[in-house]
């Protein structure tokens, strides 16, 4: 079951990890392909370099949400935060 976490105010909904991984896979194949402008490659790696911080992010929450779960017993449902 994937969620989507809320975006800031302003924008739509920010994307799930595994979207954030499929963009990164783009991104890599089109930095491997064939040549890249300067710039354009620039760019390509700002996102992903942001893409990988943001997932990183969703990673250690989790993370933190499954330790308290589990200090708690792992018997009660795990309430919904938002970003």
């Amino acid at each position: 079951m994937t969620q989507k976490k809320k975006a800031p105010a302003g924008g739509g909904e920010s994307p799930t990890l595994e979207e954030r991984l499929k963009r990164l896979e783009e991104i890599l194949a089109q930095l491997e392909a064939d040549e890249v402008e300067l710039e354009r490659a620039l760019a390509l790696f700002e996102e992903g370099v942001a893409l990988v911080r943001d997932a990183e992010k969703t990673l250690s929450e989790t993370e933190l949400r499954v330790e308290e779960l589990l200090a708690k017993g792992g018997t009660q449902p795990l309430e919904e935060t938002e970003a």
